[in-house]
């Protein structure tokens, strides 16, 4: 039986204010979860890297939660940003030895894979399974190489892996996939002394939702959400919040989180 010489994961206070001056990469920062967690991450003095391909969107990202913070007079940590593709490996790892000492990575990015099942050649569907799954693979891969004694990678998930709907085959399977990969990593990396799990979203109220499901304009969000147990859809903000408690808490792997406003027991 081999003995794992190395310390136990450090203890640290489970609340956000612990992030404190941490280094924390999020990649698919530009906007949606991505971006409301990098503004939670610096209102609690966290060193913040924001992660996107677009140059122009990753920038306004940036100012946003700069500007945010500088109208609340809250203090907060840095933020920067670096363009890069968040499902490529080695850019990745540019990302993180650029960034400085990283201690927690956030995965949000990655596009939707959809369509009928019988309709949808798996030629138009490779691109996005590909870059979620490989993606989420390959950031973990470039992260576990530089990442400290307890620190976390944080993926994501969605409940339609609980709740599944028609011409979403191809999206769902990734889900699944992320939600195992997550397990095993956790048991895998835990000799190094890192945390891995997975925040599963419900409908959440972000630009990409509100394309995906043609919601064009406030009534529409509302008319939409209305139906859902607690009334509405989640915020980015409630959403994000969720990745800064795993990231915190580190007694927490192997772990799946819903936050989903109940929506998986409609």
């Amino acid at each position: 039986m081999t003995v794992n010489t190395l310390a136990p994961v450090p203890m640290s206070p489970p609340l956000p204010t612990a992030l404190a001056g941490r280094g924390v990469v999020v990649v698919g920062g530009s906007s949606g979860i991505g971006l409301a967690a990098g503004a939670l991450l610096a209102s609690v003095g966290a060193r913040v890297t924001l992660v996107a391909r677009d140059r122009d969107r990753l920038a306004a990202a940036v100012d946003r939660v700069r500007t945010s913070a500088a109208a609340t007079g809250t203090v907060t940590g840095t933020v920067t940003g670096t363009a890069a593709d968040g499902s490529d490996e080695h850019d990745l790892r540019r990302v993180l030895d650029e960034a400085g000492p990283v201690d927690h990575v956030l995965v949000t990015a990655g596009d939707l894979a959809g369509g009928p099942f019988l309709d949808t050649p798996v030629e138009q569907l490779r691109q996005a399974v590909d870059g979620r799954f490989w993606g989420a693979y390959g950031a973990a891969r470039a992260a576990a190489r530089v990442l400290p004694p307890g620190g976390s990678i944080t993926f994501s998930s969605g409940l339609y892996l609980q709740r599944p709907i028609p011409g979403a085959a191809a999206a769902i399977a990734i889900l699944g996939a992320v939600e195992g990969l997550t397990r095993t990593l956790a048991v895998e990396l835990a000799p190094l002394r890192l945390r891995v799990n997975t925040v599963r979203y419900g409908i959440v109220d972000t630009p990409l939702s509100r394309g995906t499901f043609g919601l064009d304009g406030e009534e529409a969000v509302a008319a939409a959400g209305s139906g859902t147990p607690l009334g509405r859809f989640g915020t980015a903000q409630e959403a994000a919040s969720a990745s800064l408690f795993l990231m915190a808490n580190n007694f927490v792997t192997g772990t799946v989180l819903t936050v989903d406003g109940g929506q998986s027991l409609a």
